[in-house]
């Protein structure tokens, strides 16, 4: 009987990352320190602010951070005892507020960043393949996620997991235009 990714994250999973550094994929514990995550989104979303996409994560308080992770599932990753990175795939049946979001059979990712030091080491594309995984595990048709249609960086390496352009959203709470992209989960993933 093959382990579900749920298994492994509730134990606890140990990846290399570039450098061949043991980073530890986990779901959020109680014991996490919410002002520390909160902290991490501010600084991993600060260049997009000083760009001036005003993201809720670059701004957000503990409560929001609280909120936003009791969404779904929260994985995060560590190095040695410090929270490097962090996603919440949301419940499918707890996304919504769009029109391609409200369909039953999708459900979105957010939240997600990397400590600046610890980017381009593989820790998103590790955050990216769980989360993925734990869509497809939980019978998800199609993954979605929304982003600042102005962050051309964001969306290119959405773009190259297989993210496509769905619709333009506006929310009541960022200063910009967001690109909605979803992927479908159902054609067969080598592991």
């Amino acid at each position: 009987m093959a382990i579900t990714t749920l298994r492994r994250l509730h134990e606890g999973l140990s990846l290399p990352d570039k450098s061949g550094r043991a980073i530890l994929y986990r779901y959020l514990k109680p014991s996490d320190d919410l002002d520390e995550i909160t902290a991490l989104l501010h600084e991993a979303y600060a260049p997009l602010a000083a760009a001036g996409m005003r993201f809720v994560a670059s701004h957000q308080d503990v409560s929001v951070t609280r909120r936003r992770t009791q969404r779904g599932e929260t994985i995060v990753a560590m190095d040695e005892a410090r929270i490097v990175a962090i996603v919440t795939l949301a419940n499918a049946d707890r996304t919504g507020g769009a029109p391609f979001y409200d369909r039953p059979d999708v459900a979105n990712f957010g939240q997600f960043a990397v400590r600046p030091s610890y980017q381009r080491r593989g820790i998103g594309s590790a955050l990216m393949n769980l989360v993925e995984q734990r869509a497809r595990e939980q019978g998800v048709a199609v993954l979605a996620l929304d982003t600042s249609e102005d962050a051309a960086h964001l969306i290119a390496m959405y773009e190259a997991r297989g993210y496509a352009f769905v619709e333009h959203l506006q929310w009541p709470e960022t200063n910009y235009r967001s690109v909605l992209l979803a992927k479908p989960l159902n054609e067969a993933r080598p592991d």
